[in-house]
């Protein structure tokens, strides 16, 4: 009865890496932009940015350089069940309609905005705060990144990653050897995610994943090092 009783434990875990902690960004972004509402207008560069570098690069960005996926990671996923991360949030229809329900917001409050850099810049500011709001209510239902598996821009940034040869000399990917017997699958407990690197075992181009981060999570959990 005890064993039935016990909590079942989850397959995804948190894991800590060393790095800066850039969720200290957010937070200034969020304080300022309530008392000096033309600073929401930084948010254009987090905006524009994860999808001009996933060109070259995928969604390094999202991994390494976004202040709220840094938050996700390195602090609320302390936290988090991590549970597993719904299926349908991950299709193509329900990210599709995601991309155009928050651009619809964004341009109808934008037009009203127009001209006012401070009410335009107040429109930035919003969005970042309730997506951000939604983004930590279900890092503590399911699993920290699970507003990155349908976020607008990291969707529009999947969609223009390189996903096949030639890659870009900026381009990075997860290499696994053929020699990996998929037995512990750290690689997958580990991803923020919550994608199987191991899949790409064997194979030259290394794990083309469209929503993998580049954070190289799954290469330190590796506990045979047959990961680079």
């Amino acid at each position: 009865m005890g064993q039935k009783n016990k909590r079942k434990k989850n397959f995804h875990r948190h894991f800590a890496t060393k790095g800066l902690n850039l969720y200290w960004i957010i937070f200034s972004y969020i304080i300022l932009g309530w008392f000096f509402p033309v600073v929401g207008l930084i948010a254009f560069i987090c905006m524009i940015g994860p999808v001009l570098t996933s060109i070259w690069k995928g969604r390094y960005w999202c991994g390494n350089i976004c202040p709220r996926g840094n938050m996700y990671d390195r602090l609320l996923s302390k936290y988090s069940p991590h549970r597993s991360i719904p299926k349908f949030v991950r299709t193509f229809g329900f990210r599709l309609f995601m991309v155009f329900f928050i651009f619809a917001v964004f341009t109808v409050q934008m037009y009203f905005a127009w001209g006012d850099w401070g009410a335009m810049g107040r429109v930035f500011w919003k969005i970042i705060v309730m997506t951000t709001i939604v983004g930590v209510i279900l890092s503590f239902i399911y699993a920290p990144r699970t507003w990155c598996s349908f976020c607008p821009m990291g969707t529009l940034s999947s969609w223009v990653a390189p996903k096949k040869q030639p890659l870009s000399s900026c381009y990075s990917s997860v290499h696994v050897e053929a020699t990996c017997e998929m037995k512990c699958k750290n690689c997958a407990r580990v991803c923020p995610m919550q994608l199987t690197p191991y899949d790409s075992r064997g194979q030259e181009s290394g794990y083309m994943h469209p929503d993998c981060l580049k954070c190289g999570k799954c290469i330190l959990a590796c506990p045979l090092k047959i990961m680079s």
